[in-house]
Order: C-alpha cells, then sequence, then structure tokens
C-alpha cells in the first residue's frame, strides 16, 4: 500500500510566497499595481466543518487599477475539529476586480469581487499516530470583500468567500471523467493588511 507523503505547510506556504513577491515588486507602468496581504480569520460552514481559524496570504497585480489577477494561499488547521491532527491547505488562482474609489495612488477604498480555481487539500493525521487519508482535490472560490487604502503602500482588507471542492469520478468505458461538487464546503472571513 502506498503511503501518503505530508506536504510540510509552512514551508509550502513560505515558498509560494518568495516566488510571487518578485513579480509584485518588479517596475511596472504607473496605471498598474501589485499588492500583497497577509490575513487572518475564521472559517465556517457545514458539516464536518468545526474549525475555527484561518491563515494566509494573497497577492496580486491590478491591470489599470480595477481588473486582475490574485494568488491566494490559505490554512486552515483543525478544520474538521481537534479530535485528530487535520488540516487543509487552499491555493487558488483568481480574477479579481475592483473599482477603486478615490483612485489607484493615496488614500481610497476599493470593493472588489474575485473567484478562480485551484487546489484544494485536506490531510488527516489519523488516530493512533498512524498515517491518515489525505485527498488533493481541484476546487473554486467565490466572494468579495473592500480594500481601505491609507496611503500610497499601506491599507487593510476585509474578505469574505465561499470555497468548494470538486470531485470526478471516472464512470463511462471511455473514462471520461464527470466532474460534481464535492462533500467539503466552507465560507471563509478574514482580515489583514494590504501592502502595495
Amino acid at each position: 500500500m502506498e503511503k501518503n507523503v505530508r506536504w510540510p505547510t509552512c514551508q509550502l506556504l513560505s515558498w509560494a510566497t518568495l516566488v510571487v513577491l518578485p513579480f509584485l515588486f518588479a517596475p511596472t507602468p504607473a496605471y498598474a499595481e501589485g499588492f500583497v496581504s497577509p490575513f487572518a480569520g475564521i472559517v465556517f460552514g457545514n458539516q464536518p466543518v468545526e474549525g475555527d481559524v484561518a491563515v494566509g496570504v494573497s497577492a496580486g497585480h491590478m491591470a489599470a487599477g480595477a481588473i486582475g489577477f490574485e494568488l491566494d494561499l490559505g490554512y486552515e488547521p483543525d478544520i474538521f475539529g481537534e479530535s485528530i491532527d487535520n488540516y487543509a491547505v487552499t491555493v487558488m488562482g483568481n480574477l479579481i476586480i475592483g473599482i477603486p474609489v478615490g483612485g489607484t495612488s493615496g488614500a481610497g477604498v476599493r470593493p472588489y469581487v474575485t473567484g478562480g480555481i485551484g487546489l484544494i487539500r485536506t490531510d488527516f493525521g489519523g488516530l493512533l499516530d498512524s498515517e491518515g487519508p489525505t485527498t488533493n482535490d481541484l476546487g473554486f472560490n467565490l466572494g468579495g470583500g473592500v480594500m481601505a487604502i491609507f496611503s500610497d503602500h499601506f491599507g487593510v482588507r476585509g474578505d469574505l468567500r465561499y470555497l468548494r471542492n470538486l470531485t470526478s469520478d471516472f464512470k463511462d468505458a471511455d473514462l471520461d471523467p464527470e466532474i460534481a461538487l464535492g462533500n467539503l464546503d466552507f465560507w471563509r472571513a478574514t482580515v489583514g493588511i494590504v501592502i502595495r
């Protein structure tokens, strides 16, 4: 039986952040802006979700201040309760649309909507120190929020997102997968700082 290999989650988040940062702070035209937003918050939702903590970082780039892309990395420890060691990691590539009220420089407010697809990884430590099941599923997220920018380079952000996994079932003899909604879905509400 093949043994699942557990990813070192903190190293994964750190590595992904280091990969994205050089692109965000590279010289860009005046009409474009990059941002990084570390966040913390809560998760809630349908059973079996019982977690209450979420941390992570979002990094993105807005072209002409209104439309852009975002990489969102989230870590939700004990998402299925504290009776066993477990966590979820989400890595999403998103489209983000936000209209800057007050312009793209200096103080202002930007309400936005966002959505995209990516990976939802769940891991159970198992009972009696045995390895539990690990899943890597395609997933999606939809949400929105607001960025309040206080200066050219600093602000705060409030965000609410719905995340859900997708499953594939190979039913036909041709092995064409049938994509369907999975059983894991939850909401994530976070606040964070914005550095741009």
